[in-house]
């Protein structure tokens, strides 16, 4: 009988996710100057390869709301082109209505509906020009159309080592439906 094959990774555990998630982590630690999730290792800790899956794991089953963007310019897209979600946790996943595939990859502006994308575009802009802000209110909508508010939501900009812009990423533990 042939052995059976290991499952496929989950794709929140591959190795690019992973250093994704450090990104996440140190860019909050770096522009809010206090770590998104206690997880009981410091920065120094974050290179380690056991480390650097745990945290990941510990990020994607967080209770809070998780989701990052890219900049809009990955994989040679025109300047200005509508940044697409590059992750989304657990909770932003069930919140959203759509699985892992259906979700990383999206037009970020496609949370929003219409009439809401010009204000989440300001927040953004005001974001990246601060680096972070906190306490932002907007509204949302799944993938059946259902409408939420999020409230008290952190946004800041994703940094790599060498200060260059790779991205946003928003958290928030409040919302309700409307």
């Amino acid at each position: 009988m042939p052995e059976a094959e290991p499952p496929p990774e989950a794709p929140w555990l591959m190795p690019a996710v992973q250093a994704r998630a450090a990104l996440l982590l140190a860019s909050h630690l770096e522009a809010f100057g206090r770590p998104l999730l206690a997880l009981g290792a410091g920065p120094s800790q974050l290179a380690a390869a056991g480390d650097a899956r745990h945290q990941a794991q510990e990020l994607f089953a967080a209770p809070l709301v998780v989701l990052a963007h890219d900049d809009g310019l990955a994989g040679g897209t025109p300047a200005g082109a509508d940044p697409r979600l590059i992750y989304a946790n657990a909770t932003a996943l069930r919140l959203w209505r759509r699985p892992w595939a259906a979700m990383v990859g999206l037009p970020s502006q496609l949370t929003a509906e219409p009439a809401e994308r010009q204000g989440r575009e300001q927040m953004l802009a005001l974001a990246r020009r601060r680096q972070a802000i906190s306490g932002y209110r907007g509204v949302r909508i799944d993938s059946c159309g259902r409408r939420f508010v999020i409230d008290g939501a952190r946004l800041w900009t994703l940094r790599d080592s060498n200060g260059r812009d790779q991205g946003q990423a928003a958290a928030f533990s409040h919302w309700w439906w409307l």
